[in-house]
């Protein structure tokens, strides 16, 4: 069957196209990282959230969570075996794809903008709270806190920002906020991949990566990891473009406006966490 953009889609597309158009100009200006920066720092979150997740779902445990100021992050957790190793390592990258991802198909299925925007803020609240502050505090010591600060702070901030739009913003407002963190998490997801990709040459110098944690496990040089997570990510993005866009000649339900929206791996100590006999660290380089 043929596809072609609805007409229920458009006043979606124009919004998710502006947002993007914005979101790349911002490259280009001078000094407007500073606006887009709480944003990269809500990606950080989607991702180490990613690796967190993955690691309860496996059967394993989650250490801590921090969150830099730089963009990076890291996550702790315990060691599992080589299907859960594979599982957390990919699931940073591919989880911000696929939060992207959701948050564009919410777009097109017309859920209120404003529940997605609380959805979000409860979602970096709770990884704050729960994995950022309450776990490390409980298994260690005040020496491993040192990014407690910055990911407490981080997390409060973007919570109360998401649900303060959500709460007084217009319902245009919320849909174009929500349509704009669709896009972050993409490009982000998808800038990140390039670089993990670039830290995975074998002429590069040895970072601790998410690649290089699958290198270890699997014994499969970290640059082909790389290159699996960016064909995974285009597929996912390509998937969820199609489904956007697209629409089988049907009759359209309509959408109300006020509602559319609009471990063997790579190891290391961890002085603060004695609790744990072995602990994997997953790593998002700026």
């Amino acid at each position: 069957m043929k596809y072609q953009l609805s007409n229920d889609a458009r006043p979606q597309a124009m919004t998710l196209l502006l947002a993007a158009i914005l979101s790349i100009a911002l490259w280009f200006i001078p000094f407007a990282e500073i606006l887009s920066y709480p944003f990269r720092i809500f990606v950080t979150f989607i991702h180490e959230g990613g690796h967190a997740i993955a690691a309860l779902v496996t059967g394993n445990s989650v250490q801590s969570l921090s969150v830099a100021m730089n963009g990076s992050g890291e996550t702790y957790t315990t060691q599992g075996g080589l299907f859960s190793q594979m599982l957390v390592s990919s699931a940073g990258y591919i989880g911000a794809m696929t939060y992207g991802a959701l948050l564009l198909v919410l777009i097109r299925r017309s859920v209120a903008a404003r529940l997605v925007l609380v959805g979000s803020a409860a979602v970096v609240f709770a990884l704050t709270t729960v994995f950022g502050v309450v776990k490390p505090v409980m298994a260690g010591t005040w020496g491993s806190l040192s990014g407690l600060p910055f990911t407490l702070l981080a997390g409060v901030l973007i919570s109360v920002g998401l649900f303060a739009v959500a709460r007084f913003a217009s319902a245009r407002v919320a849909t174009f906020l929500v349509s704009f963190l669709a896009v972050q998490c993409v490009l982000n997801a998808l800038l990140d991949l390039k670089t993990v990709f670039f830290l995975s040459s074998p002429f590069a110098t040895t970072v601790p990566t998410d690649a290089l944690n699958m290198a270890n496990a699997t014994g499969v040089p970290a640059i082909v990891w790389s290159i699996v997570w960016i064909s995974l990510s285009v597929l996912i993005l390509a998937v969820t473009v199609r489904q956007y866009i697209g629409s089988r000649r049907s009759p359209s339900l309509g959408a109300t406006p006020e509602l559319a929206l609009g471990t063997g791996t790579n190891a290391f100590a961890m002085p603060a966490l004695p609790s744990a006999s072995e602990q994997v660290r997953y790593d998002k380089s700026a």
